[in-house]
Order: C-alpha cells, then structure tokens, then sequence
C-alpha cells in the first residue's frame, strides 16, 4: 500500500482557517482531483464537513471519527490504523487532512504530494507539520501567479528517505 498525503501549505505551515482551506487555487484542487480519483482518500471528520457536496465522487472515502456520525457516501472508522487495515495492499491512500491526522499520519506516509504557496497568512488556526530531514524533495514544478491564483505556488513532492 503506497500512502501519500496531500496538502496545500503556506510558507509558515498554515493550511486552514475556521474549518475553511486558506487558498482558492484551481490548479491545485485540479491536480488534487488528478491525484485522488480511483483512489482511497481518508480525513477527519471536521475535513469531510468542510467539503460543499460531501463526498467526493470517484473515490472510496474514508471518515474518521470516535462518535457515530452522518457521513452519507462514506465509510467510518474511529482510527486510522483500523482504516489502514481495511484497506488492500495494492491501494494508493491518500490522507487528506485536517491537522491533526496529517501530523499522526507523517509516520506512516511514503509520499507528500505538496502544493507549496508563497505566502505567510497571519489568519490561520491549522498547521501542517514541520517535515524532517527524512523527507528528500523528488519532483518540483513552480507555477506564477496569474489571474486565478494571487500567489506563486510550487507542486511539489517529496518521498520518505530510505
């Protein structure tokens, strides 16, 4: 089983805001979509609230969350070891936040498929984890800004170091 988590990050870590993605940009939710589709994608359960249609078609989802909630389209697990271990080892998951998971999911990810953005925005109240030394960048393509996308981003990825 590959594992790989995605995520768009500020310069200062900061990936979300009042349960809401800090940046609107079209080619990351694209690549986000290119990346996921046919795959298994797990989140929290503040994550899978946050998305406007509720789950995301072509793709298995995956909640997590202690307390039996309503997450129509989607399976729950209340950890994400026992969510790992309904999955097949020929699947590629794909961690999809909030903070939280990213931070217990570092440990078990072979992937980081980041959007990296040139900005530092003082509002945030969710952070991807600092990544160590084990993680060697592999792939890197930087974007400019433009009409849709007020920032420079680089997609960029990273594989855990063997």
């Amino acid at each position: 089983m590959n594992i790989a988590i995605i995520a768009a990050v500020a310069k200062n870590g900061a990936i979300g805001n009042g349960n809401k993605l800090i940046y609107w940009l079209p080619n990351d939710l694209k690549r986000f979509k290119e990346l996921t589709t046919g795959h298994t994608i797990i989140m929290g359960s503040n994550t899978f609230r946050s998305l406007p249609k509720g789950a995301l078609p072509n793709r298995r989802n995956v909640v997590l969350s202690r307390k039996s909630g309503d997450f129509p389209g989607a399976e729950q697990f209340t950890s994400l070891d026992e969510a790992l271990q309904n999955c097949t080892d020929e699947e590629t998951v794909y961690i999809i936040g909030g903070e939280m998971l990213y931070r217990y999911a570092l440990r078990y990810a072979d992937t980081l498929e980041l959007t990296e953005v040139d900005d530092a925005p003082s509002e945030a109240d969710a952070f991807f984890p600092t990544i160590g030394e084990e993680w060697q960048l592999t792939h890197s393509e930087l974007h400019e800004k433009d009409e849709k996308h007020a920032y420079n981003y680089t997609f960029a990825t990273y594989t855990k170091r063997e």
